[in-house]
C-alpha cells in the first residue's frame, strides 16, 4: 500500500483531517471527549451549531471510524454517542492544540487590534 499524503488531492486522508478540523468536527470531538452524550446534550455542549449540521458532522465522523452510534431500543427512541479508541487519540491531540489557542488568546486579541489600527478592520 502507498503511503498516504494529506498534501496530494487524490489522498483519503486528506477528507477525514477536514472532518476532524472543521468548526463543527473538531468541537464534536471534543465535546465526546469529556463524555458519552445523546444528541441533543451535544447539540446543547457545541452550541451555536444546527441540528442539520451535527447529524452530517456525526454521520461523517462515525464515518471515519471516530465515533461510535448506539441506538437502544427503547420508547421514545435513545441514542448515544461516544469516541471510539482511535476517536479518542485524535480528540486529545485536538484538545491539546484548543487549549493552546485559549491560552494565547490575548496574544491573538493583541494582534489583531495592532493590525485593525494599522491596516484597518476587515
Amino acid at each position: 500500500m502507498d503511503a498516504f499524503d494529506v498534501f496530494s488531492r487524490q489522498c483519503p486522508s486528506r477528507t477525514t483531517l477536514e472532518h476532524v478540523t472543521g468548526r463543527w468536527g473538531g468541537l464534536t470531538l471534543g465535546a465526546l471527549y469529556e463524555s458519552r452524550l445523546r444528541f441533543n446534550e451535544l447539540r446543547r455542549r457545541v452550541d451555536g451549531v444546527s441540528e442539520k449540521m451535527l447529524s452530517q458532522t456525526l454521520h461523517a465522523l462515525e464515518r471515519d471510524g471516530l465515533v461510535l452510534r448506539e441506538a437502544r431500543p427503547v420508547n421514545p427512541p435513545w441514542v448515544d454517542y461516544e469516541l471510539t479508541p482511535l476517536g479518542r487519540e485524535v480528540a486529545e491531540r485536538l484538545l491539546g492544540l484548543i487549549q493552546l489557542v485559549e491560552g494565547r488568546m490575548p496574544e491573538v486579541i493583541s494582534a489583531r487590534e495592532r493590525y485593525d489600527t494599522t491596516r484597518g478592520a476587515l
